[in-house]
């Protein structure tokens, strides 16, 4: 199987058929900052059958579809079309997803654009969308558009439409996101911990981490937080892995965010978060300060920090 075959197979399927022109219109100026967006080259596989090599018309039709694209989205109002200063190699295909999302983070795009082209047989052919909010690693829009024939017209009436829906999903107000954020913890590895245990300052430090997490989270305007009870989120749970998982689900929640705080010493410590996808388990975002001094007062100085860092892009006031 090939890599475009491959990278195929990665959008979920939300199939869209049609076969006619549709017109061009711009929409007008949105009153706030337009998101910006990275559109990485789209792939294309034939596995048709044919006994033709139509491999350079294909690549020709590509280039010009990848370049309408383009030239619809920087003349779209409602978007900024970004290109980053490693272009065009960054963007070719064969560049790895983590690699597209580090070039769309480290141009300050919003967006990113992903796709692939296959076509199945001598009238039919598929192009497979998704389009990526970066910061948040979510998918905000995937689809399966099916489109006959494959001359310059076919292609050109495909774009119209892949296009419009492409920029209408970018351009919608999306929801933020529900999270959990779960009560940070204390892991303690300095001299006599076993014996002196958690302290009440140590829970309160503890306390003070975890609301400063949620001040950020709630001013940045990407995250909806869903109520937890901190009394039962703080229980231990021994010989379960994916409890707090389970437990964020339950409370209708898209994400989960944990944290940890390592003490190596009373004015030593480290700070670590995940955030994870409540459905799937995989995450989304990490974090590691390293060695940090400071007493427990700083916890959440440094946890506050960390996550502007690692998941908001360091824009947040700290």
């Amino acid at each position: 199987m090939t890599r475009s075959s491959r990278l195929l197979g990665r959008f979920a399927i939300a199939s869209l058929m049609f076969a006619v022109g549709f017109g061009r219109a711009w929409p007008a100026q949105p009153s706030g900052p337009a998101p910006a967006v990275v559109v990485a080259d789209f792939s294309y596989v034939d596995t048709s059958g044919e006994p033709a090599d139509q491999s350079a018309a294909h690549q020709r039709r590509l280039q010009a579809f990848m370049a309408a694209l383009r030239h619809e989205l920087a003349t779209d109002q409602r978007l900024r079309l970004v290109d980053p200063s490693c272009a065009p190699s960054c963007l070719a295909d064969g560049t790895a997803m983590d690699g597209l999302r580090r070039v769309t983070t480290d141009a300050g795009a919003r967006f990113l654009v992903v796709g692939a082209v296959q076509k199945t047989s001598t009238l039919v052919q598929w192009a497979r969308t998704a389009v990526v909010e970066v910061a948040s690693n979510r998918v905000i829009s995937e689809k399966l558009f099916t489109f006959r024939g494959d001359d310059d017209e076919a292609w050109q009436r495909a774009e119209i439409f892949i296009s419009r829906q492409i920029r209408d999903a970018m351009a919608a107000p999306s929801a933020p996101v529900r999270i959990a954020l779960l009560p940070f913890t204390l892991d303690d590895s300095s001299a006599g911990a076993g014996a002196v245990g958690a302290t009440e300052t140590d829970i309160k430090g503890l306390a003070d981490t975890t609301e400063a997490v949620r001040q950020l989270l709630d001013q940045s305007g990407r995250y909806r937080l869903v109520e937890v009870d901190t009394a039962v989120a703080a229980k231990p749970q021994t010989g379960c892995d994916d409890c707090d998982l389970r437990f964020a689900r339950e409370l209708g929640a898209d994400q989960a965010l944990t944290g940890v705080v390592g003490r190596v010493s009373r004015t030593e410590y480290t700070i670590r978060f995940q955030l994870r996808d409540t459905r799937s388990g995989a995450v989304i975002a990490a974090g590691d300060s390293g060695l940090r001094m400071g007493a427990n007062y700083s916890w959440g100085r440094g946890a506050a920090r960390l996550v502007s860092e690692r998941l908001l892009g360091g824009d947040e006031t700290r």
